[in-house]
Order: structure tokens, then C-alpha cells, then sequence
């Protein structure tokens, strides 16, 4: 055998295919090739395939080694075992190298700002758009958290692992009719749906232990999908609408244009937002979440932060307020990978700059 490994080509493997289908041993097939058995045992074994399908053994166009049946036991293929070969090298290929330690160190210390692959995929290409040996994609990264050199780094730590689907809120959902002065989703203007136009809000509360009933109310501006939030000491109408005005209270006019909440009992004083600031309230059907999605996504972002069941009693107002920071400065794709804190703040500033560039 020749020093160093060669590679199976396609010929060998046709070649491995007919003698093994004759019987003959993998010493006396490693010694026709001029290889060792312990790589015959291994082409084998990473090339075997079983067809599975029971009416396979009875198609007259196939093989005649594959009229076993759907039990039929493994077999060696040359033309499967190349292709699945090629497979392999490929992946190889593209396993998890990053152009630099410099690109090494950015992802690193985006994972541990809470950045999900996509945000730092995206947002790489803005931050340092002439020097290519920066960019990496998604799965470029993953393949790096991932790989088996770099376990000892758990990375894998720092990726987001909620559920697929949000649970329902149980217990502080109400009967629509029992809101005074609701007026329905269905009412909004066009342009909201379509997130045409800054200003326009949705709202929720985050609950803590059920047995102190303490929570977080937050606020999610639709066009720039900026989150503003702040602690309840409980979910009630007095501590909702309190919340909202701290919420709404420091912004200019055209910022807080109108909120779409849900049903539950701290929205119930709703019309003071109407009286004292012209914010026009709107009201999702009851039981659907989904016509809140962007506030849903915001919460479940924080709840990477406080997880179901945090007493919230330990937290303070400048904590939450640096995670929200946090999830405000985290690119995103909806936005051309600028944070919802820069589309916020170039809107903010809209009327005297007359133009923008960075929300859709």
C-alpha cells in the first residue's frame, strides 16, 4: 500500500461490489486493490444500504440483489456508496472554519450579548462590510458551536431554547364584554396591519410566580419592533395603566399613536391612555395571541432572561432595563439587520431629519 491515505474512486468501488457480491473475503479484496481490509471493512460498513420498501424486490428493472423483500438484509452498493462518499467530503469541506480569530472572537462575544447565528450572520456583513474574512453565515456558525473541538467552549449555552409555540396565558384572560369602551382589532386602520407607519404599539404582561402575581408589562412598537417594559407589582387595572403611562409618558406624540393589547384585567383602564395621552387603544380577539405575535416574540425573548415562575420581587427596575438594552440592540432581519434601538431612534428624530432609511 502506498504511504499515505487515498481515497475510494468509483472504479474501486465497483470493483469492491463485484468481488464482494461473489463471496470473496475482505483480506483477498484488500489485497486486489492493493489496499488494507481494515479500509475494505470500513467502505462496507459507511456504504451498506437496506432497501426498505417491500414491493422493491419485485420491480424487474432492479438489480437482481435486491429481491429480498422488505427484510432484505444490508447491502454494498458502488454507485450508493460513492455518492454517499462524496457526500461526506463535502461536508467535510465546509465543516466549521471561520476566516479569522478576529471573526473567532466577534462571534463569541455576540453569542454572549444573547445574539441568536442570524442576528450575528447578519449583522457582521454591516459592522465590518470591507472586510470579507469577517462574514460567516448561520449555519457557519452553528457547525462551529457544534463542532467537537470547540465543546469545551459550550457555546451551545448561548443559543435560545424555547418552544416552538408559546403556551397560553391561563387565569387573567377575561370575557371581551366585560372591557369598557373595547374596540376590536378588526377596526385598525389598514396601514398598522401592514406596519406602514411608526407609532403603533402592542402590549402584554409577562407573569411571575403565580403566588405573588407580580409581572412585567411590555410594549412592542410594531415598524421598528422596539421593546419597552417595566415591573407590575400585580396584574391589575391600576398597576397596568401605571405601567403604560411610565411606558408612554417620556415619548413625543407621533411615537405613541395607538396599542393593541389582550383581554386580560389590567387593560381594563385603557380609556385614560385615550384621555391623557390621545393613544388610541385596540383590542385582539380573545384566545388569539397570534394577532399580538410581535409582542408574543418580545416576550418570549425576555423570558430567555426570567423564565416562567421568576419571582420578580428580586428584580430590579435597572436590571430589567438592561436586558431590554440588550434585546433592543440585537440585529434583526426584518430590519436589514439594523437593531430595533437604531430604527427607533431614527424615527424619533424623523420630522427634523425628513427622511429614513434603516426600518421597513
Amino acid at each position: 500500500m502506498k504511504p499515505g491515505y487515498r481515497h475510494l474512486n468509483l472504479d474501486e468501488r465497483i470493483e469492491i461490489d463485484k468481488r464482494h457480491d461473489r463471496g470473496e473475503s475482505l483480506r483477498t479484496i484488500a489485497d486486489a486493490l492493493s489496499r488494507s481490509p481494515s479500509t475494505l471493512s470500513r467502505e462496507l460498513r459507511r456504504g451498506r444500504w437496506r432497501p426498505s420498501h417491500e414491493n422493491a424486490a419485485y420491480r424487474p428493472y432492479r438489480d437482481a440483489g435486491l429481491h429480498g423483500g422488505a427484510l432484505s438484509p444490508p447491502q454494498y452498493r458502488a454507485d450508493r456508496a460513492h455518492r454517499k462518499a462524496a457526500a461526506r467530503a463535502a461536508r467535510s469541506h465546509q465543516r466549521t472554519r471561520l476566516s479569522s480569530d478576529a471573526a473567532i472572537t466577534y462571534l463569541v462575544n455576540k453569542l454572549g450579548d444573547g445574539w441568536t447565528p442570524e442576528m450575528i450572520a447578519g449583522r457582521v456583513r454591516i459592522d465590518f462590510p470591507d472586510t470579507p474574512a469577517m462574514w460567516m453565515s448561520h449555519e457557519t456558525i452553528y457547525r462551529f458551536i457544534y463542532a467537537p473541538e470547540n465543546q469545551h467552549r459550550r457555546l451551545h449555552e448561548y443559543l435560545p431554547h424555547g418552544r416552538k409555540k408559546r403556551r397560553k396565558h391561563h387565569g387573567r384572560k377575561v370575557h371581551s364584554s366585560k372591557i369598557p369602551h373595547r374596540v376590536s382589532i378588526h377596526h385598525r386602520p389598514p396601514e398598522v396591519d401592514e406596519r406602514a407607519v411608526f407609532g403603533h404599539w402592542e402590549g402584554d404582561s409577562v407573569l411571575g410566580t403565580k403566588s405573588r402575581g407580580d409581572g412585567i408589562h411590555t410594549e412592542v412598537e410594531r415598524h421598528t419592533r422596539l421593546l419597552r417594559a417595566t415591573k407590575v407589582a400585580a396584574l391589575s387595572s391600576q398597576e397596568g395603566i401605571e405601567a403604560q403611562k411610565r411606558l408612554f409618558g417620556p415619548l413625543p406624540v407621533h411615537a405613541r399613536v395607538s396599542t393593541t393589547m389582550d383581554n386580560g384585567t389590567e387593560m381594563h383602564l385603557h380609556t385614560e391612555l385615550v384621555t391623557d395621552y390621545g393613544i388610541d387603544t385596540y383590542f385582539a380577539d380573545p384566545y388569539s395571541s397570534w394577532q399580538r405575535g410581535t409582542n408574543e416574540h418580545h416576550n418570549g425573548r425576555l423570558r430567555r432572561y426570567y423564565p416562567k415562575g421568576t419571582d420578580f420581587s428580586h428584580l430590579s427596575e435597572e436590571e430589567l432595563q438592561a436586558a431590554v438594552t440588550e434585546i433592543n440592540n440585537q440585529p434583526r432581519k426584518c430590519l436589514g439587520w439594523f437593531t430595533p434601538a437604531e430604527a427607533f431612534d431614527e424615527h424619533l428624530h424623523l420630522e427634523t431629519t425628513g427622511q429614513c432609511c434603516t426600518s421597513k
